[in-house]
């Protein structure tokens, strides 16, 4: 018995910080340090905090559902679980499905891009060759085990925190004058703001840009994906969400303001990175160089965390019998081989559309890998509002949940209008409203499948983990 639980089990080595650095890995990346001067061109210096902020408004709310959940019930696959279980195994399947093949993408997108960005020192080097190589070292940190993983994303995610406090702190004082910049230019102060109308481009900029703002705060989400790795689940879990949450919006709302307060939106969205341009004003030498590194370390930290994520939810769709059982084998380790290859296979795969497809496939595949996220949040806030209903139903008791939504149904209800929201206006951006389509084919694909053939096959009365686990109802 106890050999066949190790062959179907992860291990809970993940610690506290562990669950924090791996959300953060999944959040900060190109969004933040390139994304940021399209967010302030459209909305303006004042329309882009307002932006953050409201995205980080919809953040918190999600994490709020998600800490009751995975609290509840701390299991690798997360919201595709609970989905399954307090909504219909359908949806279910379909986010799981669409979840996992958008990192599973997502991981190509960012090898792919850090090649490119390795060209600028090596510009007669082969991209495939740098997407190669930087595959194979995150395979072999995510197949060493979790704990291996875990500690990886944790440096990874330090250097990128490091940086984006140092940002924050030469920016914000050659903004206020205390640091002088290269040629004797005066500070600006917060002459931007007073200068420029509150949206330069009106609600409709605003409105594109949430849409933005709102996939780069996606990875939170993570916490939940790890919960069935953490140690300490009733401890790590709400302690980790809590620091993700404030300490990402205090760094997204500080750089921002910062950025919006040194860099004209007229010319924000015409730079490669705003951040190279703040530096590169104070007098930074090799600021270009600082900042592609420190991209190419983000890029990095997001594939590793993509991988992660993907892994996990295969093995979980394999758990509830929506995959091949052999999906759902780790090894001595912990480490679920089977559905690491599989996903690392599909990186591959959807990395090589890009040479062969590049106007057709690949756009296809980036959108995918932006509706994979949101719709996880949707189905969080969705999971969350209907789990709370089935516990009090079958007599569950509020104090006996170490972790609580506050405010139900009035902040789960709000979470799920906005992120739903934040999905329909994709359809009014021309360059995002290939993902509603590709998303909606995918979707349709998945329930006809599920129907056709998952729902005939008899299903078991759940997996291992989920009986140990989840005792509560």
């Amino acid at each position: 018995m106890s050999t066949q639980r190790s062959s179907h089990e992860l291990q809970r080595t993940l610690k506290s910080r562990h669950l924090f650095m791996i959300s953060l890995g999944g959040i900060i990346g190109t969004g933040l340090f390139l994304g940021s001067g399209y967010t302030i061109s459209q909305a303006g210096p004042i329309g882009a905090i307002i932006s953050y902020l409201v995205g980080g408004f919809i953040m918190y709310l999600t994490m709020l559902c998600l800490g009751e959940l995975s609290v509840a019930m701390p299991v690798s696959g997360s919201f595709q679980t609970y989905t399954t279980k307090f909504i219909s195994p359908a949806m279910g399947f379909t986010i799981g499905w669409i979840y996992w093949l958008g990192w599973a993408v997502t991981v190509a997108l960012e090898l792919l891009s850090s090649g490119l960005l390795m060209q600028r020192w090596f510009p007669d080097s082969p991209v495939w060759m740098w997407c190669a190589i930087f595959g194979v070292i995150l395979f072999l940190l995510n197949a060493l085990s979790a704990k291996a993983f875990g500690e990886t994303e944790f440096w990874f995610s330090s250097f990128k925190v490091a940086a984006i406090l140092a940002f924050i702190v030469l920016g914000g004082g050659a903004m206020f004058g205390i640091i002088p910049f290269r040629g004797g230019e005066a500070a600006p102060l917060l002459s931007n703001f007073a200068e420029t109308s509150w949206l330069p481009n009106g609600i409709t900029g605003l409105l594109l840009t949430m849409i933005t703002v709102n996939f780069s705060f996606q990875g939170t989400e993570l916490i939940g994906i790890a919960a069935g790795e953490s140690d300490n689940p009733e401890q790590n879990i709400p302690k980790s969400i809590r620091a993700t949450v404030w300490r990402t919006l205090i760094f997204f709302v500080l750089a921002i303001t910062i950025l919006a307060g040194q860099i004209p939106h007229q010319q924000a969205g015409v730079i490669e990175s705003p951040f190279v341009m703040v530096f590169d004003k104070i007098g930074i030498p090799y600021a270009a160089d600082i900042m592609n590194f420190v991209i190419l370390t983000a890029l990095l930290s997001v594939a590793n965390s993509g991988l992660y994520a993907a892994t996990r939810m295969l093995w979980s769709l394999s758990k509830t019998e929506m995959a091949s059982p052999t999906l759902g084998k780790v090894n001595k380790k912990g480490v679920p081989m089977n559905a690491l290859l599989l996903t690392f296979s599909i990186s591959l795969l959807s990395l090589l559309s890009s040479v062969y497809a590049e106007n057709t496939v690949y756009l296809w595949l980036i959108s995918l890998a932006g509706l994979g996220a949101q719709v996880g949040w949707i189905s969080i806030s969705a999971s969350q509002l209907a789990f709370r209903k089935h516990y009090l139903k079958n007599g569950g008791k509020l104090k006996d949940l170490k972790f609580r939504t506050p405010f139900y149904p009035i902040l789960p209800l709000i979470s799920l209008t906005l992120n739903l929201v934040v999905l329909i206006s994709l359809a009014f951006d021309k360059d995002q409203r290939v993902a509603l389509y590709c998303g909606g084919v995918f979707a349709l694909f998945c329930l006809l499948y599920y129907f056709l053939r998952i729902k005939r096959k008899p299903m078991s009365n759940g997996s291992p983990e989920d009986n140990k686990t989840y005792h509560i109802i």
